[in-house]
């Protein structure tokens, strides 16, 4: 592996644990984590008192088409479907130690638009 990209990769990491020491997900009030790779997207909705999953969204396996800012939106409007079934209307957002922006920021918009407050 090269330097240059071991270093991005412990740039990442560390900005990703800065975050997940200050949040922590509930039964109330889950963490909405985020995973985004080149081709796929996906959600979790987890409680980490009980360490389990309550909901779980993902483009890998469907035939989501579009861009990945467009699968994003989809991914968001599906766990927000998901969690309001769950009966949850709040969560704490995750965004992995990524910039909210972009196809997180498209995920975000589309779970506040089917009414869960992230």
């Amino acid at each position: 592996m090269s330097n240059h990209l071991a270093k991005k990769q412990l740039g990442k990491t560390l900005r990703k644990n800065r975050v997940r020491s200050k949040i922590s997900g509930t039964a109330a009030r889950p963490r909405l984590t985020v995973n985004i790779s080149n081709l796929h997207v996906s959600a979790q909705l987890i409680d980490d008192e009980s360490s389990k999953t309550l909901a779980y969204a993902t483009t890998v396996g469907t035939k989501a088409k579009g861009t990945a800012t467009e699968k994003a939106a989809i991914v968001g409007k599906d766990i927000a479907a998901k969690a309001k079934k769950a009966k949850i209307t709040k969560v704490v957002f995750d965004r992995n130690g990524r910039a909210y922006a972009g196809r997180l920021k498209a995920l975000a918009d589309a779970v506040r638009q089917e009414g869960v407050e992230v």
